[in-house]
């Protein structure tokens, strides 16, 4: 994987300031409720970088990385988690992959969409549209993956994440995706949390916390002060006898590398060698779909790998 430089000195000496990002989890309420914390300013600017997005565009993949790296709490060990989202607005839709150990990779669908005329303060739900949300968990071990899909109702990621637990797992579950720009949109904090009902969870428990996940102060903004998630969390729900219990790094990371990339050129078949060493333009530059890498192959290079 090919990191790109973030170009932006202020965002990057900002950047350098902050804690590494995180991922938290804690048990509340006695133990019936499980509360997943994520960071993820760092990941996501550099994810935005990689793929050179827009200010809105960095807004939906944003939120995109910090739930896969939220969804990613619930598997262990080689395990990961595929978040798919496929729908008829602008977004096009969005694919997430995220690891156990906190690594975290994805795309857009339409890494550049017009905002239509008149919805610039108008929600996502617009610029989603109608669509299907899935999620995929790939089990190590496991012959073959589980996928549950829903038809997203909300056209909000976090809404959307919740109805999916509700309808595929029959848990009641609580998602809050946060993102936060400073005055040149360059985004300055960002996390979330998945807040999630375990077996024998009284009722009452999860309305209290959902009437409070309401009123709680926006999670980006809190992160753009340099402090943590982990102070976040203990400093919101003190009331309702958190307890932590791990803690993980969230890096975005893609296992591709220039050496998969010349193996796929050898494997082409004979004609593809051939038209690409006649007719091709040099550097060839391959790009890697989940993080932007870009790898470029010269014309001497070219005709050692393909002959």
């Amino acid at each position: 994987m090919i990191k790109k430089p973030i170009s932006d000195k202020v965002l990057a000496d900002e950047l350098g300031k902050l804690p590494p990002d995180r991922r938290e989890i804690f048990l509340a309420a006695d133990g019936g409720v499980r509360i997943s914390a994520v960071s993820a300013t760092k990941t996501v600017n550099q994810a935005r970088a990689n793929f050179s997005l827009g200010p809105m565009e960095a807004l939906v993949l944003s939120q995109g990385y910090v739930a896969g790296a939220l969804l990613a709490a619930g598997v262990k060990g080689n395990d990961r988690i595929q978040l798919n989202v496929e729908c008829g607005g602008p977004i096009g839709g969005l694919y997430i992959e995220s690891w156990a150990c906190g690594a975290v990779r994805g795309y857009l669908k339409n890494d550049v969409f017009a905002v239509p005329e008149g919805l610039k303060n108008v929600g996502l739900n617009e610029l989603f549209g109608p669509g299907f949300l899935s999620v995929t968990k790939l089990l190590e071990g496991e012959k073959q993956p589980f996928t549950g899909q829903i038809m997203m109702e909300y056209g909000s990621l976090a809404e959307d994440l919740a109805l999916y637990y509700r309808q595929s797992e029959q848990t009641p579950t609580l998602f809050a995706l946060s993102v936060h720009f400073d005055k040149e949109y360059r985004i300055d904090g960002a996390g979330g949390l998945f807040i999630q009902a375990l077996p024998g969870c009284p009722d009452e428990v999860l309305d209290r916390l959902q009437e409070k996940s309401g009123k709680l102060p926006p999670i980006g903004k809190f992160l753009s002060t340099g402090a943590t998630i982990r102070e976040y969390v203990e400093n919101n729900f003190s009331d309702s006898g958190v307890s932590h219990i791990g803690s993980a790094p969230v890096d975005f990371s893609c296992p591709c590398s220039r050496d998969n990339f010349e193996m796929h050129l050898r494997n082409l078949p004979s004609d593809e060698k051939a038209a690409i060493l006649e007719s091709g333009s040099f550097p060839l530059e391959l790009s890697c779909l989940n993080c932007g890498s870009v790898y470029s192959f010269g014309k001497e290079e070219l005709e050692r790998i393909l002959k």
